[in-house]
């Protein structure tokens, strides 16, 4: 399913696509802004959205064995909860 498949959907729920790719988008901008202000978004029955820190380390090139040094960086992070879980098994 792509964002296309999604608008499509929650299309059937509001009156157009227009107004479903909005809301969709809408959701999509929040939770992003949330994560930027490293935040976590937390949807019960879904899961939770936060960030988290990767601390500096040492790795090595694959081609040609070199060591070197990886940034320390944040990333996005999803835990999908319970119900989800639970839906999928």
């Amino acid at each position: 399913m792509n964002k296309t498949d999604l608008v499509n959907e929650i299309s059937k729920v509001v009156s157009t696509k227009k107004d479903a790719a909005e809301v969709l988008d809408c959701v999509l901008s929040t939770i992003i802004d949330a994560l930027k202000k490293e935040d976590s978004v937390s949807i019960i029955g879904f899961g939770t959205f936060k960030i988290i820190k990767r601390q500096a380390r040492k790795g090595r090139n694959p081609k040609t064995g070199e060591e070197i040094k990886i940034k320390a960086k944040s990333i996005a992070k999803f835990i999908p909860g319970k119900a989800l879980k639970d839906s999928v098994n």
